[in-house]
Protein backbone atom coordinates (compact mmCIF):
# COMPACT_ATOMS: atom_id res chain seq x y z
CA UNK A 1 0.00 0.00 0.00
CA UNK A 2 2.93 2.61 0.80
CA UNK A 3 4.02 1.49 -2.25
CA UNK A 4 1.28 2.06 -4.31
CA UNK A 5 0.91 5.85 -2.50
CA UNK A 6 4.83 6.74 -3.42
CA UNK A 7 4.19 5.61 -6.74
CA UNK A 8 0.74 7.82 -7.04
CA UNK A 9 2.97 10.82 -5.58
CA UNK A 10 5.93 10.54 -7.71
CA UNK A 11 3.33 10.66 -10.92
CA UNK A 12 1.00 13.03 -9.83
CA UNK A 13 4.02 14.93 -8.60
CA UNK A 14 5.82 14.78 -12.06
CA UNK A 15 2.69 15.52 -14.00
CA UNK A 16 2.86 18.92 -12.22
CA UNK A 17 6.29 19.91 -12.36
CA UNK A 18 5.89 19.44 -16.00
CA UNK A 19 2.37 21.50 -16.80
CA UNK A 20 3.96 24.20 -14.53
CA UNK A 21 7.06 24.68 -16.85
CA UNK A 22 5.24 24.16 -20.34
CA UNK A 23 2.25 26.35 -18.87
CA UNK A 24 1.75 29.90 -19.40
CA UNK A 25 2.71 32.88 -17.11
CA UNK A 26 -0.93 33.71 -16.56
CA UNK A 27 -4.10 33.51 -18.60
CA UNK A 28 -7.52 35.10 -18.95
CA UNK A 29 -10.86 33.82 -19.73
CA UNK A 30 -14.70 34.84 -20.89
CA UNK A 31 -17.14 33.36 -20.96
CA UNK A 32 -21.16 33.20 -21.38
CA UNK A 33 -23.73 31.38 -19.96
CA UNK A 34 -25.74 29.37 -22.67
CA UNK A 35 -28.96 27.88 -20.38
CA UNK A 36 -29.90 27.35 -17.12
CA UNK A 37 -32.10 24.82 -15.77
CA UNK A 38 -34.12 25.21 -12.41
CA UNK A 39 -34.08 22.49 -9.92
CA UNK A 40 -37.50 22.97 -8.96
CA UNK A 41 -39.62 21.77 -12.37
CA UNK A 42 -42.33 24.39 -11.86
CA UNK A 43 -39.78 26.93 -12.42
CA UNK A 44 -38.57 27.37 -16.83
CA UNK A 45 -35.60 29.42 -17.68
CA UNK A 46 -36.84 31.75 -20.62
CA UNK A 47 -33.37 32.41 -21.77
CA UNK A 48 -29.96 33.55 -19.75
CA UNK A 49 -27.51 36.24 -20.48
CA UNK A 50 -24.52 37.58 -18.66
CA UNK A 51 -20.70 37.12 -18.59
CA UNK A 52 -18.32 34.80 -16.64
CA UNK A 53 -14.83 36.31 -16.38
CA UNK A 54 -11.37 34.41 -14.55
CA UNK A 55 -7.69 35.12 -14.28
CA UNK A 56 -5.54 31.87 -13.86
CA UNK A 57 -2.15 31.95 -11.97
CA UNK A 58 1.18 31.02 -13.03
CA UNK A 59 0.36 27.82 -10.06
CA UNK A 60 -2.12 26.47 -11.76
CA UNK A 61 -5.00 28.35 -9.38
CA UNK A 62 -7.03 31.11 -10.50
CA UNK A 63 -9.83 33.54 -9.50
CA UNK A 64 -13.24 34.29 -11.01
CA UNK A 65 -16.45 36.30 -11.63
CA UNK A 66 -19.42 35.46 -12.90
CA UNK A 67 -22.66 37.89 -13.42
CA UNK A 68 -25.95 36.26 -15.03
CA UNK A 69 -29.36 36.85 -14.99
CA UNK A 70 -31.83 34.08 -16.11
CA UNK A 71 -35.34 35.17 -17.18
CA UNK A 72 -38.14 33.00 -15.86
CA UNK A 73 -40.49 31.87 -18.60
CA UNK A 74 -43.95 32.96 -18.15
CA UNK A 75 -43.32 35.92 -16.03
CA UNK A 76 -42.14 39.59 -15.70
CA UNK A 77 -39.08 37.84 -13.62
CA UNK A 78 -35.46 37.42 -13.91
CA UNK A 79 -32.84 35.82 -11.63
CA UNK A 80 -29.76 37.71 -11.54
CA UNK A 81 -26.64 35.63 -10.33
CA UNK A 82 -23.74 36.98 -8.97
CA UNK A 83 -20.89 34.25 -7.72
CA UNK A 84 -17.00 35.19 -6.86
CA UNK A 85 -14.90 31.48 -7.58
CA UNK A 86 -12.09 29.67 -6.88
CA UNK A 87 -10.46 27.26 -9.23
CA UNK A 88 -7.88 25.09 -10.09
CA UNK A 89 -6.28 23.57 -13.16
CA UNK A 90 -6.14 20.08 -13.02
CA UNK A 91 -2.03 19.28 -14.80
CA UNK A 92 -3.66 17.22 -17.49
CA UNK A 93 -1.69 17.39 -20.87
CA UNK A 94 -3.68 17.43 -23.61
CA UNK A 95 -6.97 19.16 -22.58
CA UNK A 96 -7.71 21.73 -19.51
CA UNK A 97 -9.75 20.35 -16.86
CA UNK A 98 -10.61 22.75 -14.07
CA UNK A 99 -12.19 22.00 -11.09
CA UNK A 100 -13.95 25.30 -8.81
CA UNK A 101 -16.36 26.74 -6.43
CA UNK A 102 -17.90 29.33 -6.22
CA UNK A 103 -20.03 31.58 -3.65
CA UNK A 104 -22.13 34.77 -4.03
CA UNK A 105 -25.74 35.92 -4.12
CA UNK A 106 -29.01 35.49 -6.17
CA UNK A 107 -31.91 38.08 -6.43
CA UNK A 108 -35.58 38.24 -7.88
CA UNK A 109 -35.69 41.29 -10.09
CA UNK A 110 -39.36 42.39 -11.01
CA UNK A 111 -41.70 45.18 -10.35
CA UNK A 112 -43.65 43.43 -7.46
CA UNK A 113 -41.60 40.98 -6.47
CA UNK A 114 -38.14 42.61 -5.56
CA UNK A 115 -39.32 44.10 -2.16
CA UNK A 116 -41.09 40.81 -0.99
CA UNK A 117 -37.63 38.63 -1.51
CA UNK A 118 -34.42 39.03 0.05
CA UNK A 119 -31.17 38.42 -2.00
CA UNK A 120 -29.87 34.61 -0.93
CA UNK A 121 -26.47 32.96 -0.50
CA UNK A 122 -25.67 30.78 -3.21
CA UNK A 123 -22.63 28.50 -3.21
CA UNK A 124 -21.56 26.62 -6.67
CA UNK A 125 -18.94 23.73 -7.72
CA UNK A 126 -18.35 23.78 -11.21
CA UNK A 127 -16.22 22.15 -14.09
CA UNK A 128 -14.73 23.25 -17.69
CA UNK A 129 -13.14 21.27 -19.77
CA UNK A 130 -11.00 22.74 -22.56
CA UNK A 131 -9.33 22.31 -25.83
CA UNK A 132 -6.22 23.86 -26.70
CA UNK A 133 -5.49 25.27 -30.19
CA UNK A 134 -2.81 27.65 -32.03
CA UNK A 135 -1.01 27.10 -28.62
CA UNK A 136 -1.99 29.69 -26.68
CA UNK A 137 -5.84 29.45 -26.27
CA UNK A 138 -8.42 27.17 -25.50
CA UNK A 139 -12.02 26.36 -26.22
CA UNK A 140 -14.02 25.67 -23.30
CA UNK A 141 -17.07 24.28 -21.94
CA UNK A 142 -18.55 24.38 -19.01
CA UNK A 143 -21.26 22.68 -16.29
CA UNK A 144 -22.08 24.39 -12.82
CA UNK A 145 -24.50 23.47 -10.20
CA UNK A 146 -25.60 26.51 -7.99
CA UNK A 147 -27.32 25.42 -4.50
CA UNK A 148 -29.61 28.77 -3.46
CA UNK A 149 -32.51 29.96 -1.79
CA UNK A 150 -34.34 33.02 -1.27
CA UNK A 151 -36.49 34.08 1.98
CA UNK A 152 -39.44 36.34 1.07
CA UNK A 153 -41.08 39.13 3.61
CA UNK A 154 -42.94 35.83 5.13
CA UNK A 155 -40.17 33.54 6.00
CA UNK A 156 -40.63 30.73 3.60
CA UNK A 157 -37.96 29.91 1.58
CA UNK A 158 -37.86 29.39 -2.44
CA UNK A 159 -35.52 27.38 -3.90
CA UNK A 160 -33.59 28.91 -6.70
CA UNK A 161 -30.73 26.29 -7.40
CA UNK A 162 -30.01 24.81 -10.64
CA UNK A 163 -27.67 23.95 -13.16
CA UNK A 164 -25.63 25.99 -15.53
CA UNK A 165 -23.59 25.49 -18.89
CA UNK A 166 -21.41 27.57 -20.86
CA UNK A 167 -18.84 28.40 -23.33
CA UNK A 168 -15.61 30.47 -23.49
CA UNK A 169 -12.29 30.79 -24.73
CA UNK A 170 -8.98 31.28 -22.54
CA UNK A 171 -5.98 33.40 -23.54
CA UNK A 172 -2.68 32.36 -22.09
CA UNK A 173 0.58 34.95 -21.63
Amino acid sequence: MRTLAKALTVVFGSLLIASTASAELFSVSVGIPVSHTFSDDAVESDGTSGVFAAVKLPILVGLGVENYSTDIKGQDTKLNTTMYDVFYLLPIPIINFTLGVGMGTTELDCATCSAQYDTGTATQWYGSLGFPFLGIADLHVSYRSVSSKIEDSSGNKTDVSGNVTGIGVSVGF
